[in-house]
């Protein structure tokens, strides 16, 4: 088939197209820069352009047969919600009205497991839960993906384009060059996290949301979600990364309201100062709330599987650990927490 991936330079993306390559498939990429000099997009083709540009949407997608809509904006920084809300929301309803005219066959999105599984309460969420409005109202970038996939949804039903929506968990594994989603790894080896989170944490390797996407190309609840992810306490999480790496756990026992006035304290003084604060209060918030949910659908219709947490989480560490600068041990301050908030179109 002829495919057509937006976010092929993401942390998915690079994960992605090799394995769509593989299976004899003509995979098109479509960014705002020149040609990606990524060696896993190698063989792909490429297209420049931009999604809030309708013309070249309109000629990457001349002759699609499947558009994979990967392009994202990772951010909990609420000065982003802009254009989180611009990328997700307008440029996707755009990029999605071009499909119809392009008679595109069937469309595949990667959301997020944030449009479902999130709580204030422990407990395990199904495709079958609403949308959390309520819990995630404050929080731009899961409110963002919600508009985009409920306009996805509602527009593909209308134009009877086959959707399958996929919703990993917080993706991990090796390859996040733009620290989209291991930055907390990277804030945990830098021992920018005081005090010990009180929520439950999902992640997904993104090798094996890949192998998801891939079945997706013929499988699926068609106009159904699909779940994916691993569940741990964040306690959990933590001593798992402090045995990988030998940094402590943090150090600090606090119950949720204390955690998150101590994080937005620390954000204040920081700003009063003139500097950025080393882990905003919005994430230390998410990080008292619970991502659990129930992956087996995604099991059972697209044929997803997760390996060994511990293998994800060894192979995230080693990664991060390589681009440390040189002299930069676990513990210290490097250059990696510049790249967060880069966009995948």
């Amino acid at each position: 088939m002829k495919l057509l991936v937006t976010g092929a330079t993401g942390f998915l993306g690079t994960a992605l197209v090799p394995r769509l390559l593989a299976a004899g498939h003509h995979v098109r990429t479509f960014s705002r820069g020149p040609s990606p000099s990524h060696p896993e997009l190698q063989g792909a083709e490429h297209l420049r352009g931009d999604l809030c540009d309708p013309p070249s949407v309109r000629r990457a997608l001349e002759g699609t047969d499947v558009l994979y809509h990967l392009a994202g904006l990772v951010s909990f920084d609420p000065k982003d919600g802009r254009k989180m809300y611009a990328l997700h929301v307008d440029a996707t309803r755009e990029l999605l009205k071009a499909a119809v005219e392009a008679k595109v066959k069937r469309v595949v999105l990667a959301s997020s497991s944030g449009t479902i599984a999130v709580s204030r309460e422990e407990r395990v969420c199904t495709e079958a839960d609403d949308y959390p409005i309520p819990v995630v109202g404050r929080w731009p970038y899961y409110l963002s993906k919600i508009y985009e996939e409920k306009l996805a949804l509602e527009l593909c039903r209308a134009s009877g384009i086959p959707l399958v929506v996929c919703n990993p968990s917080l993706l991990m594994g090796p390859g996040d060059e733009r620290l989209s989603s291991t930055w907390t790894v990277l804030k945990f080896i830098q021992r920018d996290i005081p005090g010990m989170p009180n929520g439950g944490i999902s992640f997904a390797d993104a090798r094996d949301v890949a192998d998801a996407l891939v079945h997706a190309l013929t499988q699926g609840d068609v106009y159904g979600r699909h779940l994916m992810g691993v569940n741990m306490t964040m306690r959990e999480f933590f001593q798992r990364l402090s045995r990988l790496t030998g940094v402590g756990v943090p150090p600090l026992r606090l119950p949720k309201a204390g955690n998150i006035l101590g994080a937005r304290l620390l954000e204040k003084v920081a700003r009063l100062r003139g500097a950025e604060p080393a882990l905003d209060a919005h994430s230390v918030e998410i990080g008292e709330h619970w991502f659990w949910l129930d992956s087996s659908k995604a099991e059972r219709e697209l044929g997803y599987r997760a390996r060994d947490p511990q293998q994800t989480l060894n192979d995230t560490v080693q990664f991060l650990m390589s681009k440390l600068p040189p002299g930069k041990l676990p513990g210290t301050k490097g250059r990696l927490a510049d790249l967060r908030s880069t966009p995948t179109h």
